[in-house]
């Protein structure tokens, strides 16, 4: 999977769980939570939507590193 193709699942996924904001609008090295108005539990479903997806194990070890879109982006293209 492309980049490109993993960013735009992200960004769909996002738009899943917050539709009022706009996702597409989200600069990579910005928290995603504060800036998109998220709170836990969506971000939890928004994850798990996102192991759905890929099919990638993310332990709750490393929920704090998915912080921001680059660091998931080379979080998740690392293991797909």
């Amino acid at each position: 999977m492309s980049e490109a193709e993993l960013k735009a699942l992200l960004l769909d996924g996002l738009r899943q769980i917050a539709p009022e904001a706009d996702p597409a609008t989200l600069r990579g090295d910005q928290n995603i939570r504060e800036t998109l108005d998220i709170d836990s539990f969506d971000f939890l479903s928004f994850l798990i939507a996102v192991h759905d997806k890929l099919g990638v194990e993310i332990p709750e070890a490393d929920y704090g590193k998915l912080n921001t879109l680059d660091a998931m982006l080379r979080y998740l293209g690392a293991k797909v």
